[in-house]
């Protein structure tokens, strides 16, 4: 079995054991959306497609795996280095690679290595497809992934009714070219 397909099995443990549906539904959309638009984002930035996907897949893995979201970040990269030590299929360089980015991920705010940013837009990403709206914070992202996707998009904004927080729904300009 390949190295990617024993971390997804390890996800799906992991998810398997959420006994909330909602929860489980969630964390398989995602953590597998986040997967993916990792692996579509590394070949565009000429990064390493298997070890991006696999950032993708174990970001969230404290979140899922004991219910837990304050410093996520943090806890989900020992989580994440732990669980490849123990499958000893991984160099220590590449542990090192999917641990920082895993441990800055929260950080969308600052810039670091092209790892940690493929994953924060990635997150960012998948957020505006399945949430569809999306804090304004992370417009640039947002707008930065769909770019580098070459997909061109309109970022509209809307005041919300109770919170008065301002978000933004992408809207995709049609392509007439097909």
């Amino acid at each position: 079995m390949n190295r990617l397909e024993q971390v997804r099995n390890e996800i799906d443990a992991i998810l398997l054991q959420q006994e909330n549906e909602q929860e489980r539904r969630d964390g398989y959309v995602h953590l597998y959306g986040v997967a993916q638009n990792c692996s579509l984002l590394a070949i565009k930035r000429g990064l390493d497609v298997e070890i991006g996907t696999i950032i993708g897949l174990l970001h969230d893995i404290y979140t899922y795996k004991f219910e837990y979201v304050k410093d996520h970040a943090l806890l989900g990269a020992t989580e994440a280095d732990t669980l490849l030590q123990e499958m000893e299929m991984f160099t220590a360089e590449e542990i090192e690679i999917i641990r920082t980015a895993i441990s800055h991920h929260s950080d969308k705010k600052g810039l670091h290595d092209p790892y940690s940013e493929l994953l924060k837009d990635a997150d960012v990403l998948q957020n505006s497809l399945y949430v569809n709206s999306f804090e304004v914070k992370h417009r640039k992202r947002v707008k930065q992934a769909y770019k580098d996707l070459g997909i061109k998009i309109k970022l509209k904004k809307k005041e919300g009714k109770k919170t008065k927080t301002k978000e933004f729904k992408p809207e995709v300009e049609p392509n007439h070219a097909n």
